[in-house]
């Protein structure tokens, strides 16, 4: 098996825990030797600052493109990318907004050129992004899929024994019913039954869906978008083969008698879905995005302005969001 070329992660916010994530993670021995090797996309100066701040040792090691370093206890291998302004812990910056996305691109352009087997992202914050200039961006998934030139990705959140996957990503609930198309739902599925078979070892994915309406519609009664919109293209993926149990009630779809016969669930709608799996595993689950020409994978929680510096912050979904990642790229290396 070819050996895993390096690990990304970006640090997302720099006001927020990504950097203290981060430093948190190199400061654990045990979880060091575990790690390919890896490196942080973000400025060195940033992590030195933040490190004072949590009164941590921290030695920080410049990489370049195509430089790999042996993960070693206390130091912190960074891909520099220059702050645009001075970050002060916990307070939102607008003229850093360009300098999050800097990252985000770096850590793209790396993957997309072979120097990288995946990116692992940090939380940012989409407010003050839209608030710094760039009114159309919406979050880390919709961004990864315009970089990527790919016509359409696939969120899913995974914790243990759990996976949920959804139609429709970041857009007011008012927007969703005209949003749940027919094309919309089989492109989702078709991703996600390639992309568990191709990273996860699925070799017949039985996937459960959820309906828009409650009770699934009602038999149309209330609302006509589960008969004449979800069932047809369940239908038509049937007919390819695939093993799809829907459209389901969503207040019923995540009880045992459902998950047992899952690999995983597809929700409608951002907020269907996601309250279930972080209810069931926060801080435990990674985000992942389907879909792209590269891997994906991000923490399951925000960017927790408040706790930054603090030394409050808990790691356990970026180490998630890293083992799935590793999942993933070895996935890819032994299909190769």
């Amino acid at each position: 098996m070819t050996a895993l070329r390096p690990l990304l992660i970006t640090a997302g916010e720099p006001a927020g825990i990504g950097p203290d994530l981060v430093i948190d993670l190199v400061c654990q021995p045990e979880r060091m030797v575990s790690l390919p090797p890896f490196a942080v996309v973000g400025d060195p100066a940033l992590f030195r600052d933040r490190a004072r701040l949590l009164g941590v040792k921290l030695e920080i090691i410049e990489v370049v493109p195509g430089q790999s370093i042996t993960p070693a206890p206390g130091v912190l291998p960074v891909r520099s990318v220059p702050l645009s302004a001075p970050v002060v812990a916990g307070q939102l910056d607008r003229r850093n907004a360009g300098y999050v996305l800097a990252c985000l691109d770096e850590g793209i352009r790396a993957c997309l050129a072979g120097e990288a087997s995946a990116i692992v992202t940090a939380p940012l914050h989409k407010g003050v992004i839209i608030d710094a200039g760039y009114p159309r961006f919406t979050g880390h998934t919709e961004y990864l899929r315009d970089a990527c030139g790919v016509d359409d990705v696939v969120m899913m959140l995974a914790t243990e024994n759990l996976r949920v996957a959804l139609v429709t990503t970041h857009m007011p609930l008012s927007d969703v019913p005209a949003a749940v198309t027919a094309d919309k739902i089989t492109s989702t599925l078709r991703i996600l039954h390639r992309d568990l078979v191709r990273y996860f070892g699925v070799s017949a994915p039985r996937i459960g869906v959820c309906g828009l309406n409650p009770h699934a519609g009602e038999g149309g009664h209330l609302g006509r978008e589960d008969d004449d919109i979800i069932a047809p293209a369940l239908t038509l993926l049937r007919e390819e083969g695939m093993v799809l149990s829907g459209p389901l009630p969503a207040d019923t779809a995540f009880t045992p008698h459902h998950l047992r016969d899952s690999d995983a669930m597809v929700a409608m709608y951002h907020d269907q879905g996601l309250p279930v799996l972080k209810y069931a595993g926060f801080g435990r689950a990674a985000n992942i995005t389907l879909g792209l020409p590269i891997i994906r994978t991000s923490v399951d929680h925000g960017t927790a302005l408040d706790l930054a510096g603090s030394g409050r912050a808990e790691r356990g979904s970026l180490d998630v969001a890293i083992d799935q990642a590793l999942v993933m790229a070895r996935a890819a290396t032994q299909g190769k």
